[in-house]
């Protein structure tokens, strides 16, 4: 028998509210794709100098967020039809897999929330490491392999250098950064500044949309309990 009254009042705003969830898990896959061809992280990443590649730290994050988002929409789609359909063992095995969601969030969080800061200081001795073998007056086999790797960063971001105005940059930044003119110096071009600011702004939009994210769990459990109970106490559930 259909449940009536409060509890089914429940039961469609727990439709919603697992259908808000299986948009969110298409947002989340969708800007997950985006980060992962975004053509300033893709540029930079790519690179390689003496051997090494470009730190992969973020890419790591990314293809956590594409798995993240194809198991939210499956697991919205699961939560959508079991309260529809009012099954219990739907609507448990989709509040076990909301559970095992939710920790899993949580962890990623305060892991993100720690190692913040990591992905761009990757990135910075990358930059850093070439840009050493590109200002080197002494011929280094590897400056023209170095100077490649410099005009990424610096065409990619707009930047030029590590924001010092030391006398060797001065000789060297005309071939550095040809597009550069010397009013452009008068402000800051630092790379480093740059390379924050750029991953800064993508951990923000991931944080932002984590964080609805956990609500709407928070709400889909309350329901989902709420819903349990109505159903086994609904006349003809034995």
């Amino acid at each position: 028998m259909a449940v009536a009254g409060c509890t089914k009042c429940i039961k469609y705003m727990l439709f919603f509210f697992n259908f808000i969830f299986w948009l969110a898990g298409g947002v989340i896959l969708g800007v997950a794709l985006w980060l992962r061809h975004d053509s300033q992280t893709s540029n930079l990443l790519v690179l390689q100098f003496e051997g090494h590649q470009a730190p992969g730290t973020f890419y790591i994050s990314v293809y956590i967020l594409i798995a993240v988002g194809a198991v939210m929409m499956l697991v919205g789609f699961l939560g959508c039809y079991g309260a529809i359909q009012e099954s219990q063992c739907l609507l448990g095995t989709f509040f076990f897999f909301l559970v095992i969601l939710f920790a899993c969030e949580v962890a990623a969080a305060i892991w993100g929330f720690m190692n913040r800061d990591t992905i761009s200081k990757e990135l910075i001795n990358f930059y850093d490491s070439a840009y050493i073998k590109a200002v080197d007056v002494s011929g280094s086999p590897s400056k023209d392999s170095a100077i490649s790797v410099l005009n990424v960063f610096h065409k990619t971001l707009d930047c030029c250098g590590k924001g010092d105005d030391t006398a060797l940059f001065k000789q060297v930044a005309g071939t550095l950064c040809p597009r550069k003119t010397p009013e452009d110096f008068l402000k800051s071009q630092s790379c480093h500044d740059k390379l924050i600011e750029l991953f800064s702004e993508k951990l923000y939009l991931i944080g932002l949309a984590a964080l609805v994210v956990a609500v709407i769990m928070i709400f889909e459990m309350i329901f989902t309990m709420v819903l349990c109970c109505g159903i086994r106490n609904s006349p003809g559930v034995y």
